[in-house]
């Protein structure tokens, strides 16, 4: 019978829809399952065949898990600010909610055109309204919220007031940005204006004076991963370090607790190392070194107290504020060159590039306080403010960084570690060793020589043992209009929350996209974007007047506050009274299963992570972390097609005569290939654009033949494979199957068209076991033993399969079955049912209409998976080689209920054994049951 699958998935694809097969009801007894991927980012080029691949996996996964009887919640939506939308937007004048509107349609018809059973009902998109109006609303309560060291956990800032107003900061234990020391009676004689900024000090969201990757031509600040080489990763554009007031949240409050977290969860271990180096605990000292000739004092972090007599000089960070004030004005000019230099790099290249090694004398001395040795003080870029003080104390002997740069500025290098290596020559940087040139410390081993230098720096009170940890506040704000607004006023300068009933704070229309003429971001361009207190409401920019209205905060949130909590959202999306309700996400709880991009794993992952264990401190969700287990796909890489241009001329030369020429390598589009051959299609060639319209070809044997690499697949690259393409020719469940048949999960793979067909064909075969020609034709009559085998094997192979993840082995599994079924005429009503079951969740489209065809009127997605049976695993009769002196003579059927010892019997009378023996005894006679007979005579 003819497969049609064009029809067969427009059917069921139409009868999921109207039916809304994959609404998930909050109202049930069932035992839940939360599968997410990660949320997609609705780019204009839409899907590309590499994009499902995570998808697929999960969507298996969440269909497998719906025929267990779980309450499966599958939803989707859309990560829908992003900085593409905007720079079309600034280029063309389209508004950015019109171009998103028209990637997420496109998105929309791709996906469903694939069979994902997603919960479509509960689609959110972080760029509407009712969406952003919550993401605003966890910004106000983060604004409203200290972290309390002594309870570890965020509480509401009233707790903090009522401490000052009772204690003042005596036994205070808080995240702060400056210690403060303050009565009771201060705070309470403080004015308005005072206290607000005090609390700015400590709240969990809040606005300071921060060094930030700024692109001028962009208008905005970007992410340190939004940054490649010191340009934008979009539009190379040069990317500068600037100091500006920018809103940041306290994740480093939270950093102790989102390294202990990660023990809990089912993640890749690669990627828990990433988020462990991220936030990258040390434990040390903070030790004061006085500055000669001045008052001020350069505070370090040393994670090595214990070398601190090998201490010949120091190093701050370029932007440290002392440097200004030390540095003597015959060092003035080479400091700031170096300065201005050093904007020009983002903290990630400072932190990557360890082989060059650069800097600029202060012309300041520091004093070591325990040899009280004079340290010459330099700036450099490998110390950065952000990280312990903006300081480094450097031990050049036993530090590779401090040595390279004490060789390059000629500076004194001093043993403090026993070693028989040449530290003049090479670092030792061991903590096996004891120490040496270092006084009271001499003969100690490092963990003791460490705390004991900690003990004498208390003593001497010139500082404290502390942890440290990396990872830094994360800048909040960006200087972008496709962003949500942040719901602040400003009243005396002092930063002010709008109240939750005026939410959301809307996006304004704005007549450009751009910065203003002043340098403010693009909100600075709206008419009407002021907040009017009197009124509770957004009015006229114009009237602001300082007294009754106020201006709102230009700057918009960052690409990942959206999608810090969407999560949670989908529990409940279209609750207009709260974000989730508490009892939902207690039902809901954490994600089962999480798959998506590893290149999330210091992102997205630890935001998201930050923000949920900030929701339950406060008392609105349950669980500390939100994803229990985690798989990142790999990748499918395409197979990209070149062409080589002579230099300076428009000829073409076939990829096999270009070593004799002098070429330049192209990317050309893999759709003007002739098949799936390697051969170009000249004239497509030449109607593709229009400067290869004059194109010339060498040929060889008449053919263009283009070279093939194997590459990430991109649009750049222009070896993209639509999927559409391969569901019109080969079906969406071709598709599925054929993804997830090209590898392991977590591997990347290439894609090749050509082994669709492989799929295909497999489809074809499981299709027609339900036919005797063009007549379905299935019986009711009893399976036999082996047919049961047959379904029982693949039962216990699927389940280990998917419960393993290994969707890659399933599928074999499938076409060995149907072979086997195949070969053995199997056309069994009690066999051919449940092999639709266990097929459907890869392949869903011709399972539901099967089991329709099988004279059932309700969909398939919830039949029960069928339960595997070990009887008829269990072999009857075992085929027995016999080996006589290392040689197999023959073979013989047994029971295989039978002990060795019947075995053996049974053997050595058998009419063949007995011509072999001629009478003769067996010497030695060996039975691995179930497997080999042994007879040495």
């Amino acid at each position: 019978m003819f497969y049609d699958h064009q029809q067969i998935e427009k059917k069921w694809q139409k009868y999921w829809e109207e039916n809304q097969t994959y609404k998930t009801s909050n109202n049930t007894d069932k035992p839940k399952f939360y599968v997410l991927d990660m949320f997609p980012y609705p780019s204009g080029a839409g899907l590309h065949v590499g994009h499902p691949l995570g998808y697929i996996a999960s969507d298996i996964y969440a269909r497998y898990k719906r025929h267990q009887g779980f309450n499966v919640l599958h939803p989707v939506g859309y990560d829908s600010f992003g900085l593409p939308a905007e720079q079309y937007a600034i280029q063309t004048g389209q508004h950015p909610a019109v171009t998103t509107e028209q990637n997420i349609n496109r998105y929309e018809e791709q996906l469903k055109k694939i069979g994902f059973s997603f919960d479509w009902s509960r689609e959110v998109r972080t760029s509407d309204a009712s969406y952003y109006k919550w993401t605003q609303w966890i910004f106000i309560q983060l604004y409203h919220s200290w972290y309390n060291k002594n309870t570890d956990k965020a509480e509401s800032i009233d707790s903090l007031i009522q401490h000052f107003e009772q204690k003042g900061t005596e036994g205070l234990n808080a995240n702060q940005n400056d210690e403060l020391n303050f009565t009771a009676e201060e705070w309470k004689n403080a004015s308005e204006l005072d206290k607000q900024d005090i609390l700015l000090n400590y709240r969990l969201a809040y606005r300071a004076e921060t060094t930030v990757n700024w692109c001028p031509a962009l208008g905005t600040v970007l992410a340190n991963d939004e940054v490649k080489d010191g340009k934008s990763e979009r539009g190379g554009f040069p990317v500068f370090q600037k100091k500006m007031m920018q809103w940041s949240m306290r994740i480093s409050a939270y950093s102790e607790r989102l390294l202990q977290g990660l023990n809990t969860l089912d993640w890749p271990q690669p990627l828990k190392d990433s988020q462990e180096y991220w936030i990258g605990k040390s434990q040390g000292a903070q030790v004061q070194f006085k500055v000669e000739g001045h008052d001020e004092t350069v505070e370090v972090f040393t994670t090595r107290p214990d070398t601190i007599f090998g201490a010949t000089f120091m190093v701050l960070a370029p932007e440290n504020p002392l440097v200004e004030t030390i540095t003597t004005d015959a060092q003035k000019a080479e400091v700031d060159t170096y300065i201005e230099e050093t904007s020009k790099k983002t903290e990630r290249d400072r932190m990557s590039d360890v082989k060059n090694v650069s800097g600029a004398f202060t012309g300041s001395y520091a004093v070591n306080p325990f040899s009280n040795e004079k340290m010459p003080i330099y700036i450099s870029d490998y110390v950065l403010m952000g990280y312990g003080t903006g300081a480094v104390m450097a031990v050049p002997a036993h530090d590779e960084r401090d040595h390279r740069f004490a060789k390059k500025f000629n500076l004194e290098i001093k043993k403090v570690v026993e070693t028989e290596e040449d530290v003049q020559e090479k670092s030792f940087d061991s903590k096996d060793s004891v120490c040496v040139n270092s006084d009271f410390l001499n003969g100690l081993h490092y963990n003791e020589a460490k705390a004991k230098m900690i003990s004498e720096i208390e003593t001497k009170g010139i500082g404290h043992g502390t942890t440290n940890y990396r990872q830094r506040d994360a800048i909040f704000s960006r200087q972008r209009y496709w962003g949500e607004p942040v719901p602040i006023y400003y009243k005396d300068g002092m930063p002010y929350t709008l109240p939750a009933s005026a939410l959301p704070l809307e996006l304004p229309e704005v007549e450009k996209y751009l910065p203003t003429e002043d340098g403010d971001p693009p909100l600075g361009n709206a008419k009407e974007f002021a907040w009017d207190e009197a009124n509770q409401k957004v009015t006229a920019t114009d009237l602001i007047d300082d007294k009754t209205i106020f201006p709102l905060e230009l700057s918009t949130m960052p690409g990942w506050a959206g999608s810090s909590w969407y999560f949670l959202r989908y529990m409940d999306p279209n609750d207009q009274e709260t974000f989730v309700k508490k009892e939902l996400a207690d039902y809901w709880g954490q994600v089962d299963l999480y798959i998506g991009g590893s290149e999330h794993a210091t992102g997205h992952l630890l935001y998201s992570r930050f923000w949920n264990m900030f929701l339950k401190d406060r008392g609105y969700i349950s669980h500390d972390e939100p994803f229990q287990k985690l798989i990142n796909q790999g990748m499918i890489l395409g197979m990209s097609a070149f062409v080589y241009r002579i230099d300076g001329t428009n000829q073409y030369v076939s990829k096999n005569l270009a070593k004799d020429y002098q070429t330049q390598q192209i990317h050309v589009d893999v759709s003007l290939l002739k098949g799936t051959s390697d051969e170009l299609d000249t004239e497509a060639f030449k109607a593709w654009r229009p400067d290869y319209a004059d194109a010339e070809f060498i040929l060889e044997d008449g053919k263009y033949i283009t070279d093939r690499e194997v590459e990430k697949m991109s649009k750049s690259k222009y070896n993209v494979v639509n999927p559409d393409d391969i569901c019109e020719e080969y079906g969406a469940d071709g598709l599925r199957l054929y993804e997830m048949f090209l590898g392991p999960l977590e591997q990347s793979k290439p894609w090749n068209t050509q082994g669709l067909s492989g799929v295909y064909g497999f489809l074809k075969k499981f299709w027609n076991l339900y036919f005797n020609g063009d007549l379905f034709e299935v019986s009711d009559e009893e399976p036999t033993k082996a047919e049961y085998k047959v379904l029982h094997t693949l039962i216990k192979k699927v389940v280990y399969d998917i419960e393993n993840f290994s969707f890659n082995t399933s599928v074999s599994s499938f076409m060995i079955a149907v072979n086997e079924l195949q070969k053995i005429k199997c056309s069994k009503r009690n066999i051919l049912e449940p092999l639709a079951v266990i097929i459907s969740p890869y392949a869903p489209h011709i399972c539901e209409e099967l089991w329709s065809l099988l004279g059932h009127h309700t969909t398939i997605e919830f039949e029960k998976f069928p339960a595997l049976n070990e009887d008829y695993l269990v072999e009857d009769e075992i085929e027995y080689p016999v080996s006589v002196n290392g040689k197999m003579k023959f073979k013989i059927s047994l029971s295989a209920q039978l002990s060795a010892k019947e075995v053996e019997d049974l053997v050595i009378s058998s009419e063949k054994m007995q011509q072999i023996l001629e009478g003769k005894t067996p010497k030695k006679i060996i039975v691995v049951p179930h497997r080999i007979v042994n007879i040495v005579i």
